[in-house]
């Protein structure tokens, strides 16, 4: 048989489409080419691919080679074909079977020794080949994220010679084991932040509503410890959540550890990170920050340090729950459902009022870089203060995540039954139904809306905040109180409006 064909997948965003590596054996010059838009990367397998065939102790044909992979008008990238095209050669050659073939996908990058190595994007691609009845036969490096799948059919190979061991019948092939990570990290628990009530508050408020939430304090309020503890009374991950987010850290090439892989992501990039490292991108895209922490927390500390144009491109993912890059090859989308907390000093000296340093138009001024839509996509803005005197030595009892985590599952639990998602994620036509409120409640909202002078955004997130709050508190409608509560949490409008104010 001179053709062989052998499946595997390339890697577009977080999707991955079938290739069908086509090798065709000729008679002329002996020579070898790869068609059907490969970039350097894929081009150069004919000499890894060909190294690794002749160490492995298999015959390289001495004949016209020609590799085509299908279709012809996406851009394959990287070693992932390694494997597949020496699987076809072999195939064409008559070196290994060919009846087989067909019932597997192949990823993996060919030393020249003939040995696996791991590539990117495995997981996406394993979920597509599964799910059409197909088998996947990965480098050994790859199987922690494969071992998520639960598919005993699926196959690690270390070496070359062991995937033609495998297609001749002679030696099985492992299932993928999960490794447990070798350095576990160190818990984190609310109980260690001392004091702080109001934002231990919020962040449980937060937590349960999956709310953005912003922190506004002098330096050392412990604002960057709080926020650093949210994931730790974040309900766990469901399994396609779970799945969703290791199928992004995949793609991006951060290994999935597998012991923790139900614990929401969270991320915290450095205030000089580019909109580019943020939000994605590049000539071939990738996924920035806001996709890796998908389901998970985005915490930006500093967050008057960041460019404005920066924070600005997070306002619409903010809203979407996904981030749409487009290049001249085409259009990727990434998935970025996050949660968004940011913490910053209140001015350029850190301090407001009778301590301060600065003017009311120097703070004003600092403020500023943050954009007024951009600040509209918090639900929650909280003021951190200082601690009082005696504060440290006390021994007064810090509930621990535990204790919170329990009332926020049973918020989260009541959310979707009703409504199917958290209360951040409600639709228009659900705050109608499910944030409904009295004549006299519509009213009171109202007027506190016109006197602090906010936008019809930040009133549906008042609304949602309170929802959150009555489900807290097990209420089936929302009361006055929750209302006066959701707007005791607008601490940036309250600071904004005293510095315009003549009396300040």
């Amino acid at each position: 048989m001179s053709l062989a064909i052998v499946y595997s997948r390339a890697k577009v965003g977080v999707s991955a489409p079938l290739v069908s590596v086509e090798v065709h054996l000729s008679n002329g010059l002996p020579s070898f080419s790869i068609v059907g838009l490969p970039e350097t990367s894929v081009r150069e397998a004919r000499d890894r691919v060909r190294s690794a065939l002749i160490n492995s102790r298999f015959e390289f044909p001495g004949k016209k080679i020609t590799v085509n992979l299908a279709p012809a008008d996406l851009p394959k990238e990287g070693g992932r074909f390694d494997l597949a095209i020496a699987v076809g050669i072999l195939a064409a050659s008559e070196q290994v079977p060919s009846e087989r073939i067909s019932e597997f996908e192949f990823y993996g990058e060919l030393a020249l020794s003939g040995s696996l190595r791991p590539v990117n994007g495995v997981l996406p691609a394993a979920l597509a080949a599964n799910a059409v009845g197909r088998d996947v036969i990965v480098a050994k490096g790859n199987q922690n994220e494969l071992s998520l799948l639960n598919n005993d059919n699926n196959r690690i190979a270390a070496q070359l010679l062991e995937v033609s061991a495998f297609l001749h019948g002679q030696t099985p092939l492992p299932s993928p084991q999960s490794q447990a990570s070798p350095d576990p990290l160190e818990p984190l628990d609310m109980c260690d932040v001392v004091g702080q009530p109001l934002a231990k508050r919020a962040l449980e408020i937060a937590a349960a509503g999956s709310h953005n939430l912003l922190f506004i304090g002098s330096p050392g309020t412990g604002k960057t410890m709080l926020a650093s503890r949210l994931p730790t009374i974040l309900p766990p991950l469901t399994f396609e959540q779970a799945i969703e987010v290791a199928a992004v850290h995949s793609t991006s090439g951060i290994g999935v550890s597998t012991d923790r892989w139900l614990t929401p992501p969270f991320r915290s990039p450095h205030h000089s990170s580019s909109a580019v490292a943020l939000v994605g991108g590049g000539s071939n895209p990738r996924p920035g920050d806001i996709s890796l922490c998908h389901h998970g927390v985005l915490f930006l500390d500093e967050l008057t340090e960041f460019d404005r144009k920066v924070l600005d491109s997070l306002r619409e993912p903010m809203e979407s729950g996904e981030i749409s890059i487009s290049r001249a090859a085409g259009k990727v989308t990434f998935p970025a459902r996050f949660q968004l907390v940011g913490a910053l000093n209140p001015s350029p000296c850190g301090e407001v009022g009778e301590r301060s340093r600065s003017t009311p138009d120097q703070i004003l001024k600092y403020l500023s870089k943050l954009s007024g839509p951009f600040l509209d996509r918090f639900d929650l803005t909280i003021d951190v203060p200082r601690l009082p005197s005696g504060s440290m030595s006390s021994d007064t009892h810090e509930q621990s995540s535990a204790e919170i985590l329990e009332r926020v599952e049973q918020a989260r639990k009541r959310m979707l039954k009703r409504d199917g998602v958290p209360c951040a994620y409600l639709s228009a036509k659900q705050i109608k139904v499910s944030c409904a409120l009295n004549a006299a409640d519509s009213e009171f909202l109202e007027q506190a809306i016109e006197q602090l002078h906010l936008s019809m955004r930040a009133y549906h997130r008042i609304l949602k905040v309170a929802r959150t709050l009555a489900d807290l508190a097990g209420v089936e409608n929302i009361e006055r109180g929750h209302l006066a509560q959701a707007l005791s949490y607008r601490a940036m409008d309250k600071l904004i409006n005293s510095l315009q104010s003549p009396k300040y």
